[in-house]
């Protein structure tokens, strides 16, 4: 089993960048692909993007490719999430989930990742 915990959220003006964190802990942690979804108001939580296990192969949905990027760090058992050129569309709760030896190739769906953090809000005003 892994442990995730995100951080890094908070309120930025469109055009703005932030960077998320998810750290993961577990004696297996390293084993993990780690993928991004976000949930806004109203809507389904959809994928945004994620790294494979073995790292740095990435996958991002249309939206955000070109302006998010993922690495990993697997000495400190963290994934960043990079955001740049925020959009007003991009105001979400931003999850990090994980699954093990998972290639992640493709846009994921919620219920391929068993473990989950906790999400942190990202806000883009206007």
């Amino acid at each position: 089993q892994v442990q995730l915990a995100e951080s890094g959220g908070g309120s930025v003006q469109a055009g703005g960048s932030l960077r998320l964190s998810c750290a993961a802990s577990g004696p297996t942690a390293s084993s993990y692909a780690i993928a991004w979804f976000r949930q806004a108001p109203g809507k389904e939580r959809e994928f945004v993007g994620g790294i494979a296990w073995s790292g740095p192969f990435t996958y991002f949905r249309d939206s955000v490719r070109g302006r998010f990027s993922i690495s990993r760090d697997n000495t400190k058992n963290t994934v960043y999430l990079q955001m740049n050129s925020l959009k007003p569309e991009d105001t979400a709760v931003y999850y990090c989930a994980a699954d093990r030896y998972r290639v992640v190739s493709s846009i994921g769906r919620p219920d391929e990742y068993p473990f989950w953090g906790q999400g942190t809000q990202v806000t883009v005003s206007s």
